[in-house]
């Protein structure tokens, strides 16, 4: 089964494949370049450069992207990728599903990560298994909160680092057609 782009105002997420990942860990980017798909300086990033073997591990466990993997957050207007969306595996025994996001900093506090997130979260929520979404970020990273707040999450704890938050399915925001 091919998995589908998603699709927002300003907005394309593509699923990172084994090959895209294995590539962009070497320095390449070819596969992306027969997409269509430009970058500028600052991508990837030393954040994506980390996760990128955390994303390579989670589709080795896949024939293929089933979307509970990670997707690249591609800005239509020009095709340029500015960072990575994604879920940490599949849905747990109890439904429940861990987000993550980062947008390259030239590209921050633009909507962006929020308008990825929201269409992430709302491509979850059409699956039946999927009961929650569950997120952390660290208490320093305001801009992250904020948009956990606006995408209506709760808090659920706080470490001396963290704030972990969920997401329940009855509670979630508005569903983005794609």
């Amino acid at each position: 089964m091919q998995l589908e782009n998603i699709y927002t105002d300003r907005l394309v997420l593509i699923p990172y494949t084994r090959k895209m990942a294995t590539e962009i860990l070497g320095g390449h980017y070819q596969e992306l370049f027969d997409l269509g798909i430009s970058f500028d300086a600052g991508w990837p990033d030393a954040a994506e450069l980390e996760t990128l073997p955390k994303i390579l591990k989670n589709l080795e466990l896949v024939n293929e992207p089933t979307g509970f993997e990670s997707w690249m957050i591609i800005v239509k207007l020009g095709m340029k990728i500015i960072g990575s969306t994604g879920f940490k595996g599949v849905p747990n025994e109890e439904g429940s599903i861990d987000i993550g996001y980062g947008i390259i900093s030239q590209e921050q506090k633009k909507g962006y990560a929020i308008e990825a997130a929201t269409a992430l979260a709302g491509w979850a929520f059409k699956k039946t298994e999927v009961k929650r979404i569950t997120a952390r970020c660290v208490i320093k990273n305001t801009n992250s909160a904020r948009l956990l707040n606006k995408m209506k999450f709760i808090e659920i704890f706080r470490d001396d680092e963290m704030i972990y938050w969920k997401l329940e399915k009855q509670h979630s925001i508005p569903v983005i057609n794609n």
